[in-house]
């Protein structure tokens, strides 16, 4: 049922779903960019419609709210130990058709992969009851359109945002009682068609194609582009690794907390091992890990998606301006060159 209701009807029915609901948005925080007078779009609780950031892309990914970039497990002493307390309430999520895509591919990995199910991830995704963004336009380092995930019917509400007012899509029976009495409308999201950017992801048809694309020179490059900040992958929407650390509270190694802290793979030292052993210990090497990772590995593991969703915001946030489309086509034409040698 479509429904149109003006900002202050919605900040009502926003008070009313705070009694089972935590609301999370896209919020703006001014003067909290990187660099000087910028500001910063990052995901946060909201209270009124107000505070919701539609008009950008938020810089930060939904998957902040189920995966913070950094949470407490549990508490420990030599006796016992206390998991760590999820929130009560529901989570009620503004997210746009990309970050949807994102979160499936996200439940894929805490919660499937190898027969595995992460406790932690689980009680707060079981939680979730989404409101898809509606997207249109998109931006100049989207490109959802290539990557299939501009569009999503997977929503409890889907909403566009106008001039003081909030046309919705209500799918979920259980918000129909906030929306009695309200103006009905005919509304149904409309998608972004095309993007300003395109990717052609290649197929990479032979594991003997494969061994030559990992050692193909054209990930030399990232030697010097690239600094290993890890900035990427903290704002990719479908990165999931992490580390543990035990926290002590005092001399007695017995009392204390575990946490897990969002890692990348694009930081030196990410694949360290006891006794000394480490791997990809070049940048050009863990560029190729992350690139192939999003766009073969995943998609051959699981049969289905690449795991890349197209939402650019790595683009966005490389402090050395390294696309990952510019890189992807890169990667097309070493395969290319590959396969014609073969071939030869």
């Amino acid at each position: 049922m479509g429904y149109k209701v003006s900002f202050e009807e919605a900040n009502k029915i926003f008070a009313a779903l705070q009694d089972e609901y935590e609301i999370w948005a896209p919020k703006r925080f001014v003067g909290k960019g990187r660099y000087s007078d910028t500001d910063m779009i990052k995901y946060d609780k909201i209270n009124t419609v107000e505070e919701i950031e539609y008009m950008d892309k938020s810089d930060f990914p939904a998957k902040e709210v189920l995966s913070p970039i950094t949470e407490s497990l549990f508490y420990f002493t030599e006796d016992e130990y206390i998991e760590s307390k999820a929130t009560g309430k529901k989570l009620l999520i503004f997210m746009r058709p990309c970050d949807i895509h994102a979160q499936h591919h996200q439940e894929k990995i805490y919660l499937s992969n190898g027969g595995f199910e992460d406790m932690y991830y689980k009680r707060m995704n079981e939680k979730v009851k989404i409101v898809m963004m509606e997207c249109t336009t998109g931006w100049d380092t989207c490109f959802c359109v290539s990557m299939g995930t501009n569009k999503s019917e997977d929503y409890s509400m889907a909403v566009r945002f106008g001039e003081g007012e909030l046309s919705l899509d209500v799918k979920d029976d259980a918000f129909a009682p906030y929306f009695e009495g309200k103006n009905e409308t005919g509304f149904k999201p409309e998608y972004v068609e095309k993007n300003q950017l395109t990717v052609d992801v290649p197929e990479i048809p032979n594991k003997e194609v494969l061994t030559k694309l990992k050692n193909h020179p054209m990930w030399n490059e990232y030697n010097k582009r690239c600094i290993s900040c890890g900035a990427c992958t903290v704002a990719c929407s479908t990165c999931t690794c992490f580390t543990t650390t035990d926290i002590i509270y005092n001399e007695n190694a017995n009392v204390g907390e575990r946490k897990r802290t969002t890692a990348s793979c694009q930081v030196k030292g990410f694949s360290d091992m006891a006794g000394g052993m480490s791997f990809r210990n070049t940048a050009g090497d863990r560029m190729r890990f992350k690139v192939l990772h999003k766009f073969h590995d995943y998609k051959e593991r699981f049969q289905d998606y690449h795991m890349c969703v197209g939402c650019g915001r790595c683009i966005d946030r490389c402090p050395e301006y390294i696309s990952i489309a510019a890189t992807v086509k890169k990667m097309a034409n070493a395969i290319d060159e590959i396969v014609a040698e073969e071939n030869k």
